[in-house]
């Protein structure tokens, strides 16, 4: 088995693990291989930087490589993995849900989760922990007004509430490497 770094269109990346790399071309090609953060399948091998053993028994000959080339053959020694096929999220199209309903919804909302949090992060002002603070200065006229996006304490949200402080709480899908 040999792990892939691999990065989508939109700039995600991710791990994968293939038999070979003649096997991921070949799932690439039939748009089997997908971003794990955002379901694109147009992917292509990321930049990857050599491994090199530290350790003074090996040479400096066991210097192995996680991502080869896209035309040449895969490192020895290149991390393996027990069983399996590729890691999750590596796969898609029909046969990834199609026994699993449930998971392909899931997929779904993750996907419009990441697309929102995009949205957001693009279009609003990031004030951290200083949310409740902000929010009710913008509240009371005393900041302007502008999108703000940031963290609150259960106890913090339920005060702006009660206060009748504007805000949504949005399920924030935590960003993956892999």
């Amino acid at each position: 088995m040999i792990v892939f770094e691999l990065k989508c269109r939109n700039g995600h990346q991710f791990e994968a693990w293939f038999n070979n790399a003649s096997n991921f071309e070949r799932l690439r090609k039939a748009g089997h291989v997908a971003c794990s953060v955002c379901g694109s399948s147009r992917v292509d091998k990321a930049l990857a930087a050599p491994r090199i053993s530290t350790s003074k028994k090996r040479s400096a000959a066991a210097v192995s490589v996680e991502a080869p080339a896209a035309d040449g053959p895969a490192a020895e020694g290149a991390p393996k993995q027990p069983s399996g096929r590729a890691r999750a999220g590596a796969l898609t199209g029909p046969a990834r849900y199609a026994n699993d309903p449930a998971a392909a919804k899931a997929a779904d909302l993750m996907k419009q989760l990441n697309e929102l949090r995009g949205q957001i992060e693009k279009n609003c002002d990031y004030v951290g922990k200083r949310f409740p603070e902000e929010a009710r200065k913008m509240h009371y006229g005393e900041a302007p007004k502008r999108n703000i996006y940031g963290e609150a304490s259960d106890g913090e949200a339920k005060a702006l509430a009660d206060e009748g402080v504007e805000f949504s709480r949005i399920p924030w899908a935590p960003r993956r490497d892999s």
